[in-house]
């Protein structure tokens, strides 16, 4: 019988061939690593994949004695050992703070692969979407009295408000992304649901390539910051005005309505397909905010590894890719 590789190992051994940034850590005190960080993205792409929370959780998962839990035990194997538990503990947990860095230098690459801006100008769109606390809701009554009136609740997420989702407790991810036929997340940020866009839009610019022209934004990241760092590294920022009234005669009004037209179809439409494909309408599946950035912006980089196996094997980079992952 002949057998072949899962598309879970597949992805798994894609993630070998990643140039991760090669700049390493300062070297602290304690005990050196005797790790490296893609064996730990390896495990998040198999926790993410198999809808696995907890270390425990994937322990147990790879000790079943099955032809695919015995290749992705040996992928995890670097130099003839296997990470101890507390190791895995340690590193899963430390991982969420690296993830915006290995983001960007993959959304870099997928650029220069796949080369989206071809037939078209070389933009890029913020924006930022909510997500819902698991469990419970701490009302401000209860926050301002110190009281937590069920365990359930997540003490460390925010309350927010927007005109779409209207209030909600939780967390937001700022995501910039590839204005373009096909859709890359380029830059991703996971904060409390109470960080306005503005305070994250410098984090994401400074995480771009260097061939972005163009940065499309509602007006949320209309700041003077932002403006005066898109002027300094040659780029043009164009975003939606708030006010309505003053809009009305104002000679660029026509042209920032194509562009924010742009923007929706491409980040807004990403947004959707983003939650739909990792199950984010609901309630993340995590508490606290190390455990939910690393989910969620692990969830990102797993969509691009997604993007990159499906562009080098002839496939749509845009479409089936909830399919694809289900059928991992």
């Amino acid at each position: 019988m002949i057998t072949y590789p899962t598309r879970l190992v597949l992805l798994v051994q894609l993630v070998e061939r990643l140039p991760l940034p090669l700049s390493p850590p300062q070297r602290g005190r304690g005990h050196p690593r005797q790790y490296s960080d893609q064996l730990f993205l390896k495990a998040l792409v198999i926790m993410l994949v198999r809808r696995v929370t907890t270390v425990h959780g994937l322990l147990q998962m790879l000790a079943e004695d099955t032809a695919e839990m015995h290749t992705l035990r040996a992928l995890l194997t670097e130099k003839g050992r296997f990470p101890c538990r507390r190791t895995w503990e340690r590193r899963l947990h430390a991982i969420p703070t690296t993830l915006p860095e290995y983001i960007a230098c993959f959304g870099t690459l997928l650029v220069r692969l796949i080369q989206p801006w071809r037939q078209s100008g070389r933009a890029v769109a913020l924006d930022s979407t909510a997500l819902r606390a698991r469990g419970g809701v701490w009302h401000k009554k209860h926050r301002e009295a110190g009281i937590v009136p069920h365990t359930s609740i997540d003490t460390e997420a925010q309350w927010s408000k927007s005109g779409w989702h209207g209030w909600w407790y939780g967390w937001k991810l700022h995501v910039a992304g590839v204005v373009a036929t096909c859709w890359i997340p380029l830059a991703a940020r996971l904060t409390e649901a109470n960080v306005s866009d503005g305070e994250e839009a410098l984090h994401l610019a400074a995480s771009l390539p260097a061939e972005v022209r163009y940065v499309l934004g509602d007006h949320h990241y209309q700041t003077e910051e932002l403006q005066a760092y898109c002027l300094q590294t040659g780029r043009i920022l164009i975003c939606s005005r708030g006010n309505r009234k003053k809009r009305i005669d104002d000679p660029g009004r026509e042209v920032r309505r194509v562009f924010h037209k742009l923007r929706s179809l491409a980040i807004e439409n990403w947004n959707e397909q983003f939650k739909s494909v990792f199950e984010g309408h609901g309630q993340v599946p995590t508490k606290g905010k190390t455990n939910t950035q690393r989910f969620v912006l692990g969830a990102v980089f797993l969509y691009q590894l997604i993007v990159w196996y499906r562009f080098e094997h002839g496939l749509n980079v845009r479409q089936g890719i909830k399919a694809f992952l289900k059928a991992a």
